[in-house]
């Protein structure tokens, strides 16, 4: 599977290639400083992740249908504080890792400790453990996620970054 990303103005439009050649394509807003599910994909990899939006995906998961499935998995919110079944678990605990680095780069970043504090309310909140992460996990992806930020930001609107292959995790 091959992730694609254009740079849009309000959306960006997220392009996968299956390994079987289909194509699925959807738009997500804009709501940081790059696209949040490119902050997927570097996470995921590098945590060694294989159930989070992007293994999710894999799986022949529509880029669409993932957040039907975490809906009907009970993913607790606002209004749903419930646990989820055990079959998101590692969706809700990657999207509660991308807030957190979402954070990380919107401001100065947290020293590693208090990153995971963060992290561990997150998901305390959202009724999962949190993931087991290090200093070098956080180091190594705050490192990636920079580099992201400055290609993300030098590429022209229309323009796309490709992302790769999604293979076995990286950690």
């Amino acid at each position: 599977m091959e992730l694609t990303i254009v740079k849009g103005k309000t959306c960006d439009l997220i392009k996968v290639v299956r390994d079987n050649g289909a194509v699925d394509i959807s738009e997500f807003p804009k709501k940081g400083v790059v696209p949040h599910d490119a902050v997927h994909w570097i996470v995921e990899r590098h945590m060694g992740m294989v159930a989070g939006f992007w293994g999710t995906v894999f799986s022949g998961v529509g880029l669409d249908a993932v957040a039907d499935r975490t809906r009907a998995g009970g993913h607790a919110s606002s209004t749903r504080a419930v646990a989820p079944d055990a079959t998101i678990v590692e969706l809700v605990q990657a999207e509660r890792l991308v807030e957190c680095f979402e954070a990380d780069m919107w401001s100065v970043p947290s020293a590693p400790e208090v990153f995971r504090d963060v992290l561990r309310a997150a998901c305390l909140q959202s009724q999962v453990a949190a993931p087991a992460i290090t200093d070098a996990d956080i180091l190594k992806i705050r490192k990636a996620l920079k580099a992201l930020h400055e290609s993300w930001g030098a590429i022209p609107l229309g323009t796309s970054l490709g992302f790769g292959v999604w293979s076995a995790p990286i950690k």
